[in-house]
């Protein structure tokens, strides 16, 4: 116990800014990392969760680099692949949802609005489930309680919509810099759930 207390204690001397500079480029490291293991395009929901982990231990002052986010990315990916199957199933839902308000038919804004909600909804579930994750987590039970957390913790699902929206910006501005930025999404997804447990 107290091994882990000291472990968990600022290097002496370290200043405030000097961790949160620290902080903000294992960030801008970790979003690398996401994008390359997110590239097979199903197995975005392991890289976040194996981000997230990578942040948390970060966080938490404990070693941990590449090898340990290969490692929690290969535990995660095992079932996390359908989860990412599910997510385009989802998308391709919605965008032809868009297809049916842009053709003009009746009550096609309603169910627009509603789809892309529920997009949005489920993408900030996922990215909580992906904070909570770890190995040996079932990917179904994860989800589950994620959604109850997005709807029960509206302020921190906000928060997470936040980074989602500057994903989107940044992507919209220039392609690289959404890549450096999905690592402040899982850090988000991360403090979001801490903040939550500690409720």
């Amino acid at each position: 116990m107290t091994e882990a207390r000291a472990k968990a204690r600022p290097e002496p001397g370290e200043s405030r800014l000097a961790q949160g500079f620290a902080l903000f480029a294992e960030c801008l490291l970790t979003g690398v990392w996401i994008a390359v293991a997110a590239l097979p395009l199903v197995t975005y929901p392991a890289a976040f969760a194996a981000g997230a982990r990578h942040l948390g231990r970060r966080l938490a002052h404990e070693s941990g680099g590449r090898r340990e986010f290969v490692a929690d990315f290969r535990a995660a990916v095992r079932r996390g692949w359908l989860v990412g199957v599910a997510g385009w199933i989802a998308l391709a839902a919605v965008w032809v949802d868009v297809q049916a308000v842009r053709s003009g038919l009746p009550g096609g804004p309603l169910v627009g609005a509603v789809g892309v909600l529920a997009l949005i909804g489920a993408a900030v579930a996922g990215l909580r489930a992906a904070a909570a994750w770890r190995p040996g987590s079932s990917w179904r039970t994860l989800l589950a309680r994620a959604a109850r957390r997005t709807v029960l913790d509206p302020a921190g699902s906000f928060l997470i919509v936040g980074g989602l929206a500057v994903v989107a910006c940044s992507a919209w501005f220039s392609a690289p810099l959404a890549v450096a930025v999905l690592g402040a999404v899982a850090a988000a997804a991360v403090a979001v759930e801490e903040r939550y447990r500690r409720r």
